[in-house]
């Protein structure tokens, strides 16, 4: 037989192998569409309908149309009213608001005694594209306002009527690393725990130990449970090498707790592991569980706000986020790390991150019949 024979039956025999591999074909077609789809439907660096409070020190009708115009423009989402810069801050610590509109008194008053005046926007820096976006366009509102006043009542040549000034909280300087190394903490314990142990039950079948398992009085929780125990550990080195290096190397500042950041991260790799595991149940041997980790991996990132921001989505990705775990703990390790949060402005986040681990577990579980599958 010739080269080119021998070639053609080497072929012939992995395209037959491949073919009674479903799940690797499936993620074959699959990955390339999920790619088209994130990055053509999902995926938009503008920020629109950012959440939005308004700090309204004037209350007259005036006012209240400055923070009119703003909100038709789209790229903002008014979510309410606050008193003074603490509750400013409250709102951004609890992810309520991304910016704020503040109106100092005597507004109104001024614009009608033909006085320039001027209001502030303060936004979360702990997002740079945020900061353009909100910043760009509520200059732009402002200067066609405050044209349309020169030209129908200010004619005497005095400044613009109405001018904005801009404040930037928790990282005025913009830099990147700010923004990302907390958000690689979770980046790296997703990347790690999952592939971690979703090679688990998908190893003990390969090797043939999961007869043992089968006939021994383990319970299938008490299985899931063992397997993710000593993992916490290996995340927890994993995450105090990146805030370490982050904090000594990148001078990332750390506003908040360490032990309640700690402490909230164990559900976040319980998370994971439990996702991993789930992953174990499902793949006949550990080259499909570990592609099983590297397809989730991508929407992961794209779906969390680790490189997009979470505001800029359409509602069915928004949807598709709330369900991954890294959407949650981005919002708790950059509350913690650069806003300074408290347990009581997490909450939501640790209720979802909750409620995502138990169902993971259970659905682990039930996978796992304590039978051959």
């Amino acid at each position: 037989m010739s080269a080119l024979g021998r070639i053609a039956v080497i072929t012939r025999k992995e395209l037959r192998q491949l073919r009674r591999d479903r799940l690797t074909i499936g993620m074959m077609v699959m990955l390339p569409l999920m790619q088209l789809l994130l990055f053509g439907y999902a995926i938009d660096t503008d920020v629109r309908h950012a959440p939005t409070v308004v700090y309204d020190a004037d209350g007259t009708a005036r006012s209240r149309d400055l923070a009119r115009r703003l909100e038709v423009t789209g790229f903002y989402d008014v979510r309410g009213q606050v008193d003074g810069y603490p509750a400013i801050a409250q709102a951004f610590r609890r992810g309520d608001a991304r910016v704020a509109l503040v109106i100092p008194a005597g507004f109104s008053a001024g614009l009608t005694a033909h006085r320039p005046v001027e209001v502030q926007l303060v936004v979360d820096g702990a997002d740079a594209q945020t900061v353009a976006s909100a910043t760009q366009t509520a200059a732009a509102v402002v200067a066609a306002w405050s044209a349309e006043l020169r030209v129908s009542a200010w004619h005497d040549g005095t400044p613009e009527p109405i001018s904005l000034s801009t404040s930037t909280w928790y990282n005025p300087d913009l830099r990147t690393a700010v923004y990302i190394v907390p958000g690689l903490v979770g980046v790296i314990l997703t990347m790690t725990m999952v592939m971690f142990t979703a090679m688990g039950i998908a190893r003990e079948r390969e090797r043939g130990t999961l007869e043992q398992l089968i006939v021994s009085p383990v319970r299938s929780v008490e299985l899931v449970v063992g397997k993710i125990v000593p993992y916490l550990a290996i995340g927890y080195v994993q995450m105090t090498i990146v805030l370490v290096v982050g904090t000594l190397v990148f001078a990332v500042p750390f506003a908040g707790s360490w032990l309640l950041l700690y402490g909230l991260a164990a559900l976040f790799i319980a998370a994971n592991l439990a996702l991993g595991l789930f992953f174990s149940t499902l793949a006949r041997t550990q080259q499909q569980a570990m592609q099983m980790s590297f397809f989730f991996l991508l929407p992961s990132m794209l779906l969390s706000g680790f490189m997009f921001p979470f505001e800029g989505m359409p509602p069915f990705a928004q949807a598709i986020g709330q369900a991954i775990p890294l959407t949650h703990f981005l919002r708790i390790i950059r509350g913690i790390v650069l806003r300074g949060a408290t347990l009581p402005d997490l909450l939501p986040e640790l209720a979802w991150l909750g409620g995502i681990t138990v169902a993971l577990v259970l659905a682990s579980a039930l996978r796992f019949q304590k039978k051959l599958g």
